[in-house]
């Protein structure tokens, strides 16, 4: 039965899309030879959606908690998907799909801010009015309109042909939303079948693009969505509408070493907002693989923005800079990265910034300034993996041997992210600690990308930043692999752990109803106090945990708390609780203000 365009159907369409790239990730990865063969554009696609997807989430959950009835208008979701896969954009083709999708939100929420009153939108969960599939196909033309605008030289045969082939079928489809998406998925699975007679990389290697291939999964998975069709994806073969006609992988006759491109791999100039775009098959020159990917997330004025694309273009090739309002995702192909940073410097702030040396026909994540030499070292046995959320935090994580993966308020890290960080531990044998109920099928995920790798991983399920201290502090390098996992397991289980936070709303809890600004207490994720100063309510809390025992308690402070609160809570302990050692750190995390462990 068909959907409507609303809010639930982009959250559909969010998980689908990202089971589908799940499971068709290698297959992409495999077939990557364009812009550069470094095997990983299915990763990529598939960390976008899922940073997108979890964005989406979040909107959601954040409307469970004021009240059963309430949910989230179409703009709302969106938008939230847009951001999302904005700050999540990885490599070449999952930046442009980032913008693919903010050109849809675009015009998804534009059309119900004009369209219908708020009244008219919740009695339509947040439609906007009968016209599905109108706002669809006005969507598709600007996310590829919006798509061609970021690309700083388009080449036809890449997943650019490929939205603009959906977007095309698109305007010409007749019946409603449903049948809208039903067209662009097909136009777009034949769009993907030529790519190889567009572009000669793809050509030579016998292979469709497999950013265009990622995209088919995308469009197929809102296909479904508004069809209704939630059935999990297909294995290749099963579903005939689901491929393109023509096989993925094609044996063509060698070309000769020196031969002339076809005449049918020169571009074909789109015409977009601006005029027809050029559409080079090559990068600038003819030059050779840059050495270098920079990415970074931008805080920039818009205005700042014609002059960095300028300055990047002439560094490199590959140019993809998207966003707007004020946060922009950055990515380029360079041999000087740190000329690449500087640019972003000079237009804005530029954060999250992630350098990938190209190292044949792989490549190797470094670190900002991280030498050479550390991506070639002779791997350790053992290493621990470490997820956190604040610098003082890691800070202690790196002193006691352990690699610490940063996370961020409202930016949980992504399963990419720790495959990331267990490849920079560089050892056999990996244990990681999540830190976070949030991030156990993440890091579920991670380390199972990480054994297909190679490396022996373990994953010890903590749920906070004190049970991975726990942990950590008795990890021992020197025991066998197993009886390290199994003591640091121990030690994680034997320590409770609570938070204050403050109330950002007006909301229920278990303790009863909180209004913004209050003290909340919890202990193992749920609220049980509820108060108005942090020591007071830190102290109840304190004495509901201590009242079942405990030898040590441990203290993390967040930024911007007195060193006074810790004084007060030390000697609120050694008052009440005879024999119970105290423990402070400095986390430095924005949120939560205060971590307690009791072990």
């Amino acid at each position: 039965m068909p959907h409507t365009l609303d809010a639930a159907a982009v959250r559909t369409w969010c998980a689908l899309a990202l089971d589908a790239l799940g499971r068709a990730r290698e297959e992409i990865d495999a077939i990557n030879v364009y812009p550069v063969p470094d095997g990983d554009t299915g990763t990529n696609l598939y960390l976008t959606v899922e940073s997108a997807a979890r964005a989406v989430d979040a909107v959601f959950d954040g409307h469970a908690t004021t009240g059963p009835a309430s949910r989230p208008t179409l703009p709302d979701a969106v938008r939230a998907m847009a951001h999302g896969a904005l700050i999540g954009a990885r490599g070449n083709s999952g930046t442009i799909l980032a913008q693919l999708l903010r050109g849809m939100a675009e015009v998804l929420a534009a059309d119900v801010a004009q369209g219908v009153d708020d009244a008219d939108a919740e009695g339509m969960g947040g439609m906007g009015g009968p016209d599905d599939a109108g706002q669809l196909r006005r969507a598709l033309r600007r996310a590829v309109e919006s798509a061609y605008e970021g690309v700083a030289r388009p080449v036809e045969g890449t997943i650019l042909t490929v939205a603009a082939a959906a977007a095309d079928a698109a305007a010409e489809a007749q019946g409603d939303s449903a049948a809208v998406a039903r067209a662009a998925d097909e136009a777009a699975r034949s769009a993907l079948a030529m790519t190889p007679g567009q572009l000669d990389a793809l050509s030579r290697a016998g292979v469709v693009d497999s950013g265009g291939l990622g995209l088919v999964e995308v469009i197929g998975a809102l296909a479904r969505a508004l069809s209704g069709e939630t059935a999990p994806w297909s294995p290749r073969g099963a579903r005939a509408w689901t491929r393109p006609p023509a096989p993925y992988r094609q044996h063509p006759e060698p070309a000769p070493p020196h031969a002339e491109p076809p005449p049918h791999a020169e571009p074909r100039p789109r015409a977009s907002a601006h005029g027809p775009m050029p559409c080079p098959t090559a990068a600038p020159g003819g030059s050779t693989t840059p050495a270098f990917e920079v990415i970074y997330l931008l805080d920039a004025d818009d205005t700042a923005i014609p002059r960095l694309r300028t300055r990047l273009d002439a560094l490199g090739d590959s140019l993809v800079v998207v966003g707007g309002d004020g946060l922009w995702n950055v990515h380029v192909h360079v041999d000087d990265a740190g000329a690449a940073v500087e640019a972003g410097i000079d237009a804005g702030r530029p954060h999250r910034i992630r350098i990938t040396h190209f190292a044949g026909s792989g490549a190797t994540a470094a670190a900002p300034g991280e030498p050479a030499a550390a991506r070639t070292r002779e791997p350790a046995q053992r290493a621990v993996v470490a997820v956190v959320p604040g610098e003082g935090l890691a800070a202690l994580c790196t002193d006691a041997g352990a690699t610490a993966v940063a996370a961020r308020p409202g930016e949980p890290p992504a399963s990419g992210e720790l495959v990331d960080a267990i490849r920079r531990a560089n050892a056999r044998e990996v244990v990681l600690l999540p830190n976070d109920p949030e991030l156990q099928h993440t890091a579920a995920a991670a380390a199972e990308q990480a054994r297909a790798e190679g490396v022996r991983v373990a994953l010890i399920p903590t749920r906070a930043a004190v049970q991975g201290i726990a942990a950590l502090a008795v990890h021992e390098p020197a025991r066998r692999f197993d009886e390290d996992v199994v003591a640091m397991t121990s030690a994680a289980g034997a320590t409770r752990y609570a938070e204050l936070a403050v109330a950002e709303r007006q909301a229920w809890t278990m303790a009863g109803v909180c209004q913004a600004g209050d003290v909340l207490g919890l202990i193992d994720g749920d609220v049980v106090v509820i108060g108005s100063d942090l020591a007071v309510t830190a102290g109840t809390v304190l004495d509901r945990m201590l009242a079942a025992g405990g030898e040590m308690v441990t203290l993390v402070l967040g930024a911007g708390v007195p060193d006074a609160v810790a004084d007060r809570l030390e000697r609120h302990v050694r008052g009440a609780h005879l024999a119970v050692d105290t423990v402070v750190y400095r986390g430095g995390q924005q949120s939560p203000p205060l971590l307690i462990g009791i072990e």
